[in-house]
């Protein structure tokens, strides 16, 4: 179509007529980022800190002769600090060692349930049934074991590292979290055990970020989650907030996400790429949803599949204030991981297109997909991600509710979890060879597991407030139409589906082939990112309208110091 009429823009000037603008709320944080305060270590503290690190290894250490649960306690007071990736291998020893020896640790329903949740947590296959010896003879959990707090709460955790199938960790979930709910009611428990409770049941261990379960458990360094000023100058100076003032401006929420990923300091590189194409995918996501005419689109959207700076040309002005920018990251983040001798993570082995990319291909026509059968290099989940907003905007424009299946087989690419999955593998170096990149690439089950899980998510909350405007169907509208449902009834079932999205994460990072042979350090990047939609959609949607939850969150890890005078011994 001739771009010769389109409306046209200016900087300081964006045309509003006809448009579905969200009026998205501005940004909440100024400039208050752009100067962090970091803790400058001395020589004498950072020898203190190697020594007080050798320690807690030899204390990690597991013998046949050793009392387990002390040992089971350390390693999970380690992982809940947030700094178990000092100790990596001796955890993974240790783990092993209880895994693969009938130690005569202590048969109480705490030590069982810390055990069987820390072996899965390592990708460990520990069996459920080991849970049947709390069983009455009539075949539930005995009342008995009520009074056990402690022990209530860790089976609660446990329980949270279910797959399909397994009914006695069903059992063990509702058991434990009716009892939970009455101790947290009764507020006899005493603090610190009251308020583990509490968190427990808003959110379990499995569904947490660890950095922000590191800052509630038990804070020790005042500079985990440090700031990124480059990253913060970046985006100042792409002005995006006075551009494009239809889109979000969300940045610090988007590294606060991003963070969630991977928060260890070797990944500093990677959580700079993350961000930027976060930043990249947010914008774009409303240039689709809240501000661009199909005809604008149409000419967008193979700008982005040409992915060519000759097609700014094309583009109307507003457009071109967000093309270039985005050639930008991915060519800066090319160029430097190039020079870091890192090219397989861009220009990796060649791949067949999956069975839901050619759905997907039929979903939109052919003339939006890539005209090559095979994926390049990790631009083209961009440009997917792009092809799967795009058929939304048709679906709208042509007053077309689709079947859930039809949703679904889009919705999981335009979750774009896709699309951050596969780059927080590339920003994580050589750590990641050119074979886990292909795996990546082809929609695995828990990426896609993934997508679900934040596709209905965020669908769940965000559908009254995108229905007010003019708005592509959600999972929920496309669920309610089908089934000739309530709203309720369709939340309902979309929830069961969440959790089931959860089983199968769990059964990918425990049981399936793909565990054997993908590291738990890639799983876990996938984990992360469920665990960061949990957050961000557990109190509706923490991104669009960032709320107390989200502020809560930014505060705890950016802003609040940490003291460490009260803690005690």
């Amino acid at each position: 179509m001739s771009s010769s009429k389109l409306p046209s823009s200016t900087h300081g000037s964006i045309s509003t007529h006809n448009r579905p603008l969200a009026n998205f709320h501005p940004k909440l944080w100024g400039d208050i980022f752009l100067c962090p305060s970091k803790m400058n270590v001395d020589g004498e503290t950072q020898l203190q800190h190697e020594e007080l690190k050798e320690e807690v290894r030899t204390m990690i250490k597991v013998d046949v002769d050793d009392e387990l649960l002390p040992k089971l306690r350390l390693i999970d007071t380690i992982k809940r600090l947030g700094v178990s990736y000092h100790f990596e291998r001796e955890i993974e020893e240790a783990l092993l060692n209880v895994y693969d020896h009938p130690y005569q640790y202590d048969q109480t329903l705490e030590a069982v349930s810390l055990r069987f949740r820390l072996l899965r947590e390592s990708g460990f296959n520990a069996p459920c049934e080991t849970f049947n010896k709390f069983k009455d003879d009539e075949g539930n959990f005995s009342k008995s074991l009520t009074s056990d707090v402690k022990g209530l709460l860790e089976l609660y955790e446990a329980a949270h590292l279910l797959v399909h199938g397994e009914h006695i960790l069903e059992e063990a979930l509702a058991f434990t979290t009716t009892h939970l709910e009455l101790v947290k009611a009764d507020c006899t428990v005493e603090y610190p055990l009251s308020a583990l409770v509490s968190n427990a049941l808003y959110q379990p261990i499995r569904k947490t970020l660890p950095r922000l379960e590191a800052r509630r458990y038990f804070a020790i360094y005042k500079d985990d989650a440090s700031h990124d000023k480059t990253l913060l100058k970046w985006w100042k100076d792409l002005d995006f907030a006075t551009k494009l003032p239809f889109a979000r401006d969300r940045l610090v929420e988007l590294y606060f996400w991003m963070l969630g990923v991977y928060f260890e300091p070797d990944y500093s590189f990677g959580r700079e790429i993350l961000t930027k194409v976060a930043t990249m995918v947010s914008v774009m996501d409303d240039i689709y949803d809240s501000y661009g005419t199909l005809e604008e689109l149409q000419l967008y959207a193979d700008a982005i599949q040409r992915w060519d700076v000759k097609c700014i040309d094309q583009l109307p002005d507003y457009m071109k204030l967000f093309y270039k920018p985005l050639l930008d990251v991915y060519g800066e983040a090319e160029e430097a991981m190039t020079k870091q001798e890192q090219s397989h993570c861009v220009q990796y082995s060649i791949n067949k297109r999956s069975s839901t990319e050619v759905a997907l291909n039929l979903a939109l026509g052919a003339a939006y997909y890539p005209t090559s059968p095979y994926l390049i290099t990790y631009r083209n989940r961009f440009k997917q991600l792009s092809e799967s907003y795009f058929a939304e905007v048709k679906w709208y424009h042509e007053n077309y509710v689709p079947t859930m299946e039809e949703y679904m087989r889009v919705a999981i690419i335009s979750a774009a979890i896709t699309v951050l999955s596969v780059t927080s593998l590339v920003g994580m170096g050589d750590v990641v060879p050119p074979e886990i990149l292909n795996w990546a690439s082809n929609n695995p089950k828990i990426i896609v597991a993934c997508c679900i899980h934040g596709r209905l998510s965020d669908d769940i909350v965000s559908h009254k407030f995108e229905q007010e405007r003019e708005h592509i169907p959600s999972a929920v509208e496309c669920y309610m139409r089908e089934h000739g449902v309530s709203e309720e009834e369709a939340h309902s079932e979309l929830k069961k589906q969440v959790e089931d999205a959860w089983k199968d994460i769990n059964y990918e990072m425990i049981f399936s082939d793909t565990s054997k042979v993908v590291s738990m350090s890639v799983l876990t990047r996938v984990l992360n990112l469920a665990r960061a939609c949990e957050f961000m959609y557990k109190a509706g949607d923490g991104y669009t309208h960032v709320g107390k939850t989200t502020k809560d969150g930014i505060n705890s890890l950016l802003i609040d110091p940490i003291s460490v005078s009260a803690q005690g011994n």
